[in-house]
C-alpha cells in the first residue's frame, strides 16, 4: 500500500520537490506558449522535469501520477527526438497544463492528509491520442528518425532479449561509485531510483548496500562508502556514464568498464553479489580518501540549504522573546534613579546585538514576490482563451521582497483583483479598437518599497470604473453612508469593496454573485494591509494594496489612558498635538475635532471608546496622538505617552478574535515592566 511505504519525511520531501518541478515546469509552458513554439532547451527541461517526477512518483507507490508523467514524457521524448514541423502549441499548452492541474490537485490531497486517488485515464488517453495525431501529421518526420535509426534498433534486437537469465558473460561490465549530496536526505530511496531506472538497461545488476528498503541503516552505508552498482548490459560506454551522470543530487561519481576475464569470473561464481562486494571494497578505500580531500571543497560550494519554515518560525519567535527580555532589563523599574555608566554601555551593546540579529532573521524570512506574481501568469492566460480577450501581463519589481507570513496571505487578493481586470476592466478587441486603443489590453503587476510597508499595484488600460453605476447599485443596497454630493471620486470607488456589490448583472463563471472584492479587504486585513482604488473612466484602473513587510516585530509609541496601555505603530502616526496650541470645535451632530494648521480632525477619546476609568478627561489636560490610515486622519486622546520601542506583536486569543471582536485592536505585546500593552488597529477607528 502506499500509504504504508509512505513516512512523513518521505512525503514532505516529495511534496518539496514536486512542487518545485511543477512551478518551473508551469512557467516554461506559458512563455513557450507566448512565443508559439517549444524550443530545443525547453522541451529538454520538460522532458527533464516529467522524467523526475515520473521517478519520484513511483517512489511513493503513486501510480496515477507516474503514468501520466510517463505518458508525458513520450509525448515530448517524441517532440525532441522528431523535432516536428507540424504542432498546435496552443493545444499542447493546454494539454500540458491540464495535467499539472491535475498533479496540483493530488498534492493538495497528500497535504491535508488524504489519498491521491484521482482517475487519471481520460488525461492519459487525451495525450496519447495527440502523441498518435503529432506521428500522423508529421509521418514523413517519422519515417525519416525510423530510417535513421534502423542500423542501431536492429542491432539491438540481436542482443535481445537482455534479462537476468541471459549469462553475465555475453555482457559488457560497469562498475559505479555514486556518492549523493550532503543533506539530500532518503539516500536509500534515491539509490533504489536508480536501480528501477536500470531495470530496462541492464541484464544483471548488483548493487552494496542490497537491503535499500529494508533497512534504515543503509542510508548512513550509502553516505560513508559511496552507493555501488555492477551492471552487465549491451550499452556503450558513453550511454551508462551519461545515465548515471543523470542521477538527481550526485556529488560525485566514479564510473569504469570492468575487463573481460572479471566478467567471466563474475558469471562463474554462483553467488555474483558476494563476488560484486569484494571487487568494490578497493574502489571504497579509494573513495573514502577522496572523499577526505574534496570534503573542504564539497563544502564551500554548497552554500544554500533548505529549512523547514516551522523552524523560521520558531526562531523568530525566539527572537521576540530576547528583544521583550532585553526591554525587561534595560527598562526594570528597580534601576530608576541609578547611576550606572557600565550597565548602560552594556546595554546600548545588547540593543545593538539585539537589532543585528532581529535583522538578520527577518532578512532569512523575506521571499521575492516572484513566485507569487508568476502565478498570476496562468490566471491572465486561462481567462483570456475563456473570455476571448487578448490580455498581457507586465511584471515589475517582482523580486522585491516580503515576509513568509505576508506572501502567504497576498495571492489571493492578486488572484480576485486580475481576475475583475479582465472581466469588467479590458474590454473587447472591437470596443478597444472603436475607441482607438490597441487591441490587446494590458494589465501591470508592479511591487515597490515604501518605508516598512510594500506598495503592490494592479493596473490595467481598459474602461475604468463607472461612477453612476457604482452609485446608482449602491442607492438599491442602501449603502450610502453620507450625501453623494460630499463623496469624492476615491470614497464612491472604494464602495466596490462593501460585502455583496457587483455592478455586473449578469451572473458569469467569474462575477456577478457578489463575491470577490470584499474578500481583497478581508484577507488584507489579516496581516494589517489596506486596499485602495483610483480610475479614469476609459483609460483604466490602479488598485494600490499596501501590505507591511513584517508581522512580528514593529516599531511601537506607548502611550497610558488610566491604568491601561495601549502601542500605537510608528508608521500611522503622524505628529502628538496639545490643545492649548489649537482650537476645540464641533461639527453640526456635535462630534468633538481639533482644528490643526487650518485642519479639522475628528477626536476619539479612548476612555470613553473603551470604558476605561481615568483621572484626565479635560481635553487640555491629556495629549493627542494624530493617526493616519489609507490617507484618512484622526486624533486619539490619551493621558499621556510613554515612549517608543521595538514591540513584539502577540495575535489575541481565538476567542476574543471570533466572539468578542473588538474595533480598533489589532493585537497585543508585552512591555519592559512586564505589563501588557494592546496594539492599535488604526483601520478599526477610520471604519467607525
Amino acid at each position: 500500500m502506499a500509504e504504508d511505504f509512505m513516512d512523513e519525511s518521505m512525503l514532505e520531501i516529495f511534496l518539496f520537490e514536486t512542487e518545485q518541478n511543477i512551478e518551473q515546469l508551469e512557467n516554461i509552458v506559458l512563455i513557450s506558449e507566448k512565443a508559439n513554439t517549444y524550443s530545443e532547451e525547453s522541451i529538454h527541461e520538460i522532458f527533464r522535469i516529467m522524467h523526475t517526477i515520473k521517478g519520484s512518483a513511483a517512489m511513493m507507490m503513486l501510480n496515477n501520477l507516474s503514468s501520466l508523467a510517463h505518458g508525458m514524457e513520450d509525448l515530448f521524448y517524441f517532440l525532441r527526438e522528431a523535432k516536428p514541423q507540424n504542432v498546435d502549441y496552443s493545444a499542447l499548452s493546454d494539454l500540458i497544463l491540464d495535467g499539472i492541474d491535475f498533479i496540483k490537485s493530488e498534492l493538495e490531497k497528500l497535504k491535508s492528509g488524504g489519498k491521491a486517488d484521482g482517475e487519471v485515464a481520460d488525461l492519459n488517453e487525451k495525450i496519447h491520442s495527440c502523441l498518435t495525431r503529432l506521428k500522423e501529421e508529421n509521418a514523413g518526420v517519422v519515417e525519416a528518425v525510423a530510417t535513421a535509426e534502423a542500423p542501431a534498433a536492429a542491432e539491438k534486437a540481436e542482443k535481445q532479449p537482455v534479462s537476468s537469465s541471459k549469462k553475465a558473460g555475453e555482457l559488457t561490465g560497469y562498475e559505479a561509485v555514486i556518492y549523493f549530496e550532503d543533506g539530500c536526505e532518503m539516500e536509500n530511496i534515491r539509490a533504489f531510483t536508480v536501480i528501477h531506472n536500470l531495470q530496462d538497461l541492464a541484464g544483471e545488476i548488483f548493487y552494496e548496500p542490497a537491503d535499500l528498503l529494508e533497512s534504515d541503516d543503509s542510508i548512513e552505508a550509502i553516505r560513508q562508502n559511496g552507493f555501488k552498482v555492477v551492471v552487465y548490459t549491451d550499452k556503450s560506454y558513453e550511454e551508462m556514464h551519461q545515465f548515471f551522470l543523470n542521477t538527481l543530487f550526485l556529488k560525485e561519481l566514479e564510473f569504469r568498464r570492468l575487463e573481460s576475464t572479471d566478467s567471466s569470473r563474475e558469471a562463474e561464481k554462483p553467488d555474483a553479489a558476494a563476488g560484486t562486494a569484494e571487487k568494490v571494497e578497493q574502489q571504497v578505500q579509494t573513495a573514502s580518501r577522496d572523499q577526505d580531500k574534496n570534503a573542504a571543497g564539497s563544502a564551500a560550494t554548497q552554500s544554500m540549504i533548505s529549512v523547514h519554515v516551522a523552524k523560521l518560525d520558531k526562531l523568530m519567535d525566539l527572537v521576540g522573546e530576547l528583544v521583550i527580555a532585553e526591554a525587561m532589563v534595560t527598562q526594570n523599574p528597580d534601576l530608576v534613579g541609578l547611576e550606572l555608566p557600565g550597565f548602560q554601555q552594556a546595554a546600548r551593546q545588547l540593543h545593538k546585538i539585539t537589532n543585528e540579529i532581529q535583522e538578520v532573521v527577518m532578512s532569512v524570512r523575506m521571499v521575492p514576490l516572484t513566485t507569487t506574481f508568476l502565478k498570476m501568469q496562468r490566471i491572465v492566460r486561462d481567462m483570456s482563451k475563456k473570455l476571448n480577450k487578448d490580455v498581457k501581463l507586465q511584471l515589475i519589481g517582482e523580486e522585491t521582497e516580503v515576509d513568509k507570513n505576508v506572501i502567504e496571505h497576498l495571492s489571493d487578493p492578486l488572484m480576485h483583483l486580475i481576475r475583475n481586470a479582465i472581466d469588467h476592466g479590458i474590454e473587447s478587441a472591437e470596443e478597444r479598437l472603436q475607441k482607438g486603443k490597441p487591441e490587446g489590453g494590458t494589465i501591470t503587476l508592479e511591487a515597490k518599497h515604501a518605508g516598512s510597508f510594500v506598495l503592490v499595484l494592479v493596473k490595467d488600460d481598459g474602461r475604468g470604473l463607472n461612477k453612476e453605476k457604482i452609485l446608482e447599485k449602491a442607492r438599491r443596497q442602501n449603502l450610502l453612508t453620507k450625501p453623494e454630493e460630499e463623496l469624492t471620486d476615491k470614497e464612491i470607488y472604494s464602495l466596490v469593496f462593501l460585502p455583496g456589490f457587483s455592478t455586473n448583472e449578469n451572473v458569469t463563471e467569474y462575477s456577478g454573485r457578489g463575491v470577490g472584492m470584499d474578500v481583497v479587504v478581508k484577507n488584507l486585513e489579516v496581516i494589517g494591509g489596506t486596499v485602495s482604488v483610483d480610475s479614469q473612466e476609459g483609460q483604466g484602473t490602479v488598485f494600490t494594496l499596501k501590505i507591511p513587510l513584517t508581522l512580528s516585530i514593529i516599531e511601537g509609541m506607548n502611550i497610558n489612558v488610566g491604568k491601561s496601555r495601549f502601542t500605537i505603530p510608528v508608521t500611522s502616526i503622524r505628529e502628538s498635538v496639545r490643545l492649548a496650541k489649537n482650537k476645540l470645535v464641533k461639527d453640526p451632530d456635535g462630534n468633538e475635532m481639533i482644528m490643526v494648521r487650518g485642519e479639522c480632525y475628528p477626536i476619539i477619546r479612548l476612555h470613553e471608546f473603551y470604558q476605561l476609568p481615568t483621572e484626565i478627561t479635560d481635553l487640555a489636560e491629556g495629549i493627542f496622538v494624530m493617526v493616519e490610515h489609507d490617507e484618512q486622519r484622526l486624533c486619539l486622546f490619551a493621558d499621556e505617552i510613554l515612549g517608543q520601542q521595538e514591540v513584539v506583536v502577540k495575535s489575541l486569543p481565538s476567542y476574543i478574535q471570533k466572539k468578542h471582536r473588538v474595533r480598533g485592536i489589532g493585537g497585543c505585546t508585552l512591555l519592559g515592566d512586564g505589563s501588557i500593552s494592546l496594539i492599535l488597529d488604526i483601520g478599526g477607528f477610520i471604519q467607525n
